[in-house]
């Protein structure tokens, strides 16, 4: 092409990045590669190949690890824990550094396999990951300087089972190995089988940095190998990025293990478009927010949301923009679209255009496609209904599809309408409309005025089905500890058993259960005798079913749409109101427990509930979020919202303490919840409603039912409209509660049959529970 003609056309020319060293490190293997275990790698074995998915070209052949392979690489986890999690937090921070270093040492031979392997262009692989590597490196190793300090009571969890994706194979990996580091858990990490070379990479730099032998250890292979890492009885952790279908079958695997739990799982994340944005800028970002990665981003914008009023005017805009992106060789600097990962994620995301394409108005990019390769073109999709197959399910690909919206209201509606809530954009030259819009999102992030935007100081994930718990930040390093603490196996509270009634009890005293504000009869129509332990009937309460708890998650969802928008100071006047109202009946309640006992504890249980009311009400207004520093010209805001909906099982061995801490902290943070009363002792809890019908809790906030645990626990966790599930129940009904809870991923907070301190003043935990975080990015200036 001559100089005239480059004028004339202002097309791009080729500015290809080399690869040799990148192929010389390949053949310094024997293009073959074993597992790294115990510091070194094993000799390789039969498995599985690796190509270049921008050409089909071979790259390596993999070791397919075996239950052995796994049993290995835990049991060298396993001896190196204690002596790691020994090491100071400066020597564990030196490590982290060293790291840190040695990525960026080797950063373009990374960048280069990253490439090769995955089929992103270059310049996301350079620019973008493995930068973001060194940073979370640098971030952790500054974490782990600061733990014996600022980490007190709070120790490592131990071996740490990884299981990472195939789209963002290097940083996916530092996400993970960075924090568990840190705090002093050793890894078992299974990369994904199409991308697993720059996790190979990486074990020689860990053996380049001094991680001592058996802390890090990499095991390759499919679905099974993850499968016998996850289920191992000696891993303590389990963290997985990858689709939504197998985080559940880990939710399944895992209940009941006590396994630690983060899900970081798919998204359909809506990428919301006012009218007084500016579009130029929108439709640059809306670039970055789909067809970065070739769409195989968990928080892609996906699902585009344009004000009407606008969406003509964007629609020719965008197209026009899509037919200038450029589409070849990911080596290629030049290049804005690379290849897709593997034929199967290509012949996915063609199904599923050509199956349901033909509900909207499809658009292709008219660019040109590489001869051989998986590639497919920037595709977009308008005119589609909310409800449309496409809107709702993850395509995971180049794919964007859009509808249109009037109102903000309507905005919110349709961005929420999703079984996902992972990530969410929002454009807007108003900051008070995008202020307004952000906290309604039901998203762990939000972008304003941009996408994408990723930092190890602020933490990421989702809510609903994109999963639970968080990476990066604070929250992150903090899922990577488990408090200091001497927990004791949890004895059964059974009811007293039945004695005689005397004349006295002739009068009816069956307790209702508590349900939207009102007493209400239990509706299969059944009672339970409550007996003290000398045999004398205290009187009766319901028996509750399937259909009280639906009555009662329906009273709790109606109330949390108010009570969750209320101020933390109103909150606390109305836990402070209930506080001192039950002071005033302490006598009263203390007889009752003494009664049901048959000790005499009652005073001080009475009491230690007045003050755990006190406590939450005092952080109703004080359970602050933080503003990260994270490196833009902006900032990104941590907020704590309320989970929702809590379905709580009541502590048995404190009947009254145990309610009303569990339900004090949920309203403090302006959750509601759906409480099960303890079962051996459910008087406490009858009799406390009455107190809350006089203290202005608005009807929904608390909802009481009686009733068998194991039985209710079950329609709780099934429930799709409760959010979280905590157990405090003497039954051992942790397992089944964690299983069930994987129909929509609800959070869990389960004792496993183990004892608590329900005397211990720190609430911290049970704010904690009754919180998400989520991250609001606001970049600012000209």
């Amino acid at each position: 092409m001559t100089i005239a003609e480059i004028f004339n056309t202002m097309d791009y020319g080729t500015a290809p990045e080399g690869n040799k060293e990148a192929l010389a490190w390949l053949e310094c293997h024997g293009h073959s590669f074993g597992h790294f275990i115990n510091g070194k790698f094993t000799d390789a074995t039969a498995g599985f190949k690796s190509h270049n998915p921008a050409n089909g070209t071979f790259l390596a052949d993999l070791s397919e690890g075996s239950t052995d392979d796994v049993n290995d690489a835990v049991k060298a986890a396993c001896k190196a824990q204690a002596a790691w999690a020994k090491t100071s937090g400066h020597k564990r921070a030196k490590v982290l550094y060293a790291i840190a270093r040695l990525v960026q040492k080797h950063s373009r031979i990374l960048a280069v396999l990253e490439t090769m392997d995955n089929g992103k262009p270059i310049r996301e692989s350079r620019d973008i990951d493995v930068p973001l590597v060194a940073r979370h490196f640098y971030y952790h190793a500054g974490m782990a300087q600061l733990a014996d300090t600022e980490m007190q009571g709070r120790t490592a969890l131990g071996v740490c089972g990884q299981v990472i994706p195939w789209n963002f194979p290097l940083l996916m990996l530092a996400w993970k190995v960075a924090p568990a580091l840190a705090m002093g858990n050793t890894v078992v990490l299974k990369p994904a089988e199409y991308t697993s070379l720059t996790a190979l990479f990486f074990a020689e730099i860990c053996q380049q940095a001094g991680v001592p032998a058996g802390v890090v250890n990499i095991v390759t292979g499919h679905g099974a190998t993850g499968e016998a890492i996850v289920t191992h009885d000696d891993v303590d952790k389990v963290a997985f990025t990858g689709s939504t279908a197998v985080g559940r079958r880990i939710r399944e695997l895992t209940a009941g293990s006590g396994k630690a739990l983060t899900l970081e799982l798919g998204g359909k994340s809506p990428y919301i478009v006012f009218d007084d944005a500016d579009i130029d800028s929108a439709v640059e970002g809306l670039v970055d927010a789909i067809w970065f990665n070739q769409g195989q981003v968990c928080c892609a914008g996906s699902r585009l949301l344009v004000q009407e009023g606008i969406a003509d005017t964007f629609y020719a805009k965008l197209r026009a923009r899509m037919d200038k992106l450029r589409i070849g060789d990911p080596l290629d600097k030049c290049i804005d679209v690379g290849a897709i990962v593997d034929q199967r994620q290509l012949t996915r995301i063609t199904d599923l255009v050509n199956a349901h394409g033909d509900e909207g108005d499809v658009f292709q990019a008219s660019c040109d496609l590489p001869d051989g390769g998986c590639y497919y073109p920037p595709t977009l999709i308008t005119g589609l209904h909310a409800a449309a197959t496409l809107m709702q399910e993850e395509i995971f690909g180049p794919v964007l599809v859009g509808t249109t919206f009037r109102t903000p209201a309507e905005a919110v509606e349709v961005a929420n309408n999703s079984r996902y809530g992972l990530a969410a954009s929002v454009w807007t030259e108003n900051v008070n409309l995008a202020l307004d819009i952000a906290p309604k999102l039901k998203a762990g992030v939000v972008w304003t005025n941009a996408t994408n935007l990723f930092d190890a100081a602020a933490g990421f994930g989702g809510v609903r089905e994109s999963g639970f718990g968080r990476e990066g930040g604070w929250e992150g390093l903090t899922a990577y500890t488990k408090p200091v603490s001497f927990a004791k196996k949890l004895v059964p509270v059974v009811p007293h058993a039945a004695g005689t009634a005397s004349a006295e009890d002739v009068i009816d005293r069956t307790a209702k259960m508590y349900v939207g504000g009102k007493q209400a009869r239990p509706d299969a129509g059944q009672s339970q005798a409550i007996w003290s332990p000398k045999g004398k009937l205290l009187g009766h309460v319901g028996i509750g079913s399937r259909k009280d708890i639906r009555n009662a998650v329906e009273a709790a969802a109606k109330a949390r749409s108010t009570w969750g928008k209320t101020t933390g100071h109103l909150r606390a006047q109305i836990l402070y109101y209930v506080g001192e109202n039950l002071s005033a009946r302490a006598d009263e309640f203390a007889a009752r427990l003494d009664a049901m006992s048959g000790k005499k504890t009652g005073a001080a249980e009475v009491e230690a509930s007045v003050s755990a009311l006190f406590t939450a009400a005092a952080w109703a207004d004080k359970y602050d979020g933080q503003a990260h520093g994270v490196p833009i010209r902006g900032v990104a805001l941590a907020m704590k919202e309320a989970v929702g909906t809590i379905g709580i099982l009541c502590a048995d061995d404190a009947p009254l303490l145990g309610l009303v801490t569990s339900t004090a902290a949920a309203m403090a943070m302006g959750n509601a919840s759906v409480a099960v009363a303890s079962h051996a002792f459910p008087l406490a809890a009858t009799d406390f409603y009455q107190v809350l019908e006089t203290s202005d809790v608005p009807a929904g906030v608390v909802n009481i039912i009686t009733g068998d645990h194991a039985e209710l626990a079950k329609t709780l966790a099934d429930h799709l409209d409760v959010d979280a599930v905590w157990s405090f129940s003497s039954s051992n009904i942790s397992a089944d509660i964690e299983a069930r809870s994987a129909g929509n991923l609800k959070r869990t907070w389960v004792n496993n049959a183990q004892t608590r301190d329900w005397n211990d003043p720190d609430m911290r935990p049970f704010l904690e529970a009754a919180t998400e975080v989520k991250n609001i990015w606001i970049p600012y200036g000209e």
